[in-house]
């Protein structure tokens, strides 16, 4: 292999520089993050899943993984979705930064917007991001869910009924 293209693909399979490399999917999901507390949190109603506008070294540091989905929710404004309080760290390679918490728009189709909105609508119903990856063709994702509240002592009660699961489980039940 000749050029840049030949120095590409030594500096990719060359042994000290695997933990540089940005990993891409290609033909396999990759999961880049979850958020944990949405089980613990909210009853899982509906799944959609929408693409995600980002720039260019946002995508450099999805793939590197370096997001947090903490307190992270979407609403339906004017017809669009958006995610808001999504944090992005910079790319530390990137001269200019922007804010890590912007809003970033979700891309639905119409039908699946107007369907969002109707279920959300009622009291008590939200949107939160379950999981955020790469699909098989490297395009990112996030996992929207369409979920309802739980309250502190349906929280405990599922706490308790794990717990009593993995006992029994140990027992060999």
């Amino acid at each position: 292999m000749r050029g840049a293209e030949g120095k590409r693909e030594q500096f990719l399979t060359s042994p000290e520089n695997y933990d540089k490399r940005i990993p891409v999917s290609r033909g396999k999901i990759i999961v880049v993050a979850t958020n944990r507390k949405a089980y613990r949190d909210y009853h899982i109603i509906k799944t959609f899943e929408a693409g995600i506008v980002l720039l260019g070294n946002e995508v450099k540091s999805l793939r590197q993984r370096k997001v947090g989905m903490k307190d992270a929710y979407a609403k339906v404004v004017n017809g669009e979705v958006w995610l808001y309080n999504l944090h992005i760290s910079p790319y530390e390679k990137e001269c200019i930064h922007t804010d890590p918490e912007r809003p970033r728009k979700l891309l639905l189709h119409k039908s699946e917007i107007k369907r969002l909105y109707g279920m959300v609508s009622e009291k008590g119903y939200t949107l939160i991001p379950l999981k955020i990856y790469f699909n098989e063709r490297g395009v990112a994702k996030v996992e929207l869910a369409v979920a309802k509240g739980k309250k502190q002592y349906e929280k405990k009660e599922e706490l308790k009924r794990r717990i009593m699961e993995r006992e029994m489980k140990e027992e060999g039940w």
